[in-house]
């Protein structure tokens, strides 16, 4: 029996193309996973995957990459995205979990546990940039695909607004940081307030900066914040909360 001829679908063809390409083979339940997080020294790293339903109910004006819109549009886009999903799951991985296994662990496992938290049993997953074995379904991983798959740019978009709704909650408890303006990332403004006051729970003590102003600081006696020390993360959103949802 000859194979099926291999599917090749073009990044011009747009963000549902290669979704429908997957369904017209049989996965009718395409899920999509990112994460948010991965190159800031402070705050979780969240994961989300999301199952798009096929057809006009699944084609989300303005969807795309959340690093591509402005965070009003990504607030709308959010709304809309848990309303119509299939299903939908985040993962919070605190920065202590982040610490003791390392980024890229913590973000594979994420983007697993995402996946299987669905309420619906995903047929295919496409994850961003990343491959995650141990799925139980088939997957690829595609290189920004947050830009090609209109699943992955969803859970994009769930894990940003996530991610970004607990940094500003965390602004309260650490205003002389400044998290609601940078969300943790290493701008200039961010490190400065570190060396200012030193790290806090909140900040990845694996992380060059961070571990370097630490030692610095206990060098001078001015002990802060140990790194393993338990985070605080707002109670609705706390420690490795998975949180999901389906139809609405």
């Amino acid at each position: 029996m000859l194979a099926p001829p291999r599917t090749v679908v073009h990044r011009a063809a747009g963000l549902w193309a290669l979704e429908r390409a997957l369904q017209r083979r049989g996965f009718e339940r395409v899920a999509g996973a990112d994460e948010a997080g991965r190159g800031a020294c402070a705050g979780p790293l969240v994961v989300a995957a999301v199952i798009l339903p096929q057809g006009r109910r699944g084609e989300i004006d303005e969807l795309n990459d959340s690093k591509l819109l402005t965070a009003a549009a990504r607030e709308r886009i959010y709304d809309e995205v848990v309303a119509r999903a299939l299903a939908w799951s985040v993962v919070i991985i605190p920065p202590g979990e982040i610490d003791r296994r390392g980024l890229h662990v913590s973000n594979l496992a994420g983007m697993r546990r995402a996946l299987a938290g669905l309420a619906e049993r995903p047929d295919y997953a496409l994850t961003d940039g990343f491959r995650v074995d141990g799925l139980g379904t088939p997957g690829l991983a595609v290189w920004k695909g947050d830009q090609v798959a209109a699943c992955v740019a969803a859970a994009s978009v769930v894990a940003k607004v996530t991610r970004d709704r607990i940094m500003r909650g965390l602004h309260a408890t650490h205003p002389e940081y400044g998290f609601d303006e940078h969300k943790g990332y290493c701008t200039p403004v961010h490190q400065a307030a570190l060396v200012a006051h030193g790290p806090c729970t909140e900040h990845r003590f694996s992380y060059a900066n961070v571990a370097a102003v630490g030692q610095r600081r206990q060098r001078r006696g001015n002990v802060g914040v140990a790194p393993g020390e338990a985070a605080t993360v707002p109670a609705q959103v706390g420690d490795n909360v998975a949180m999901e949802g389906g139809p609405r």
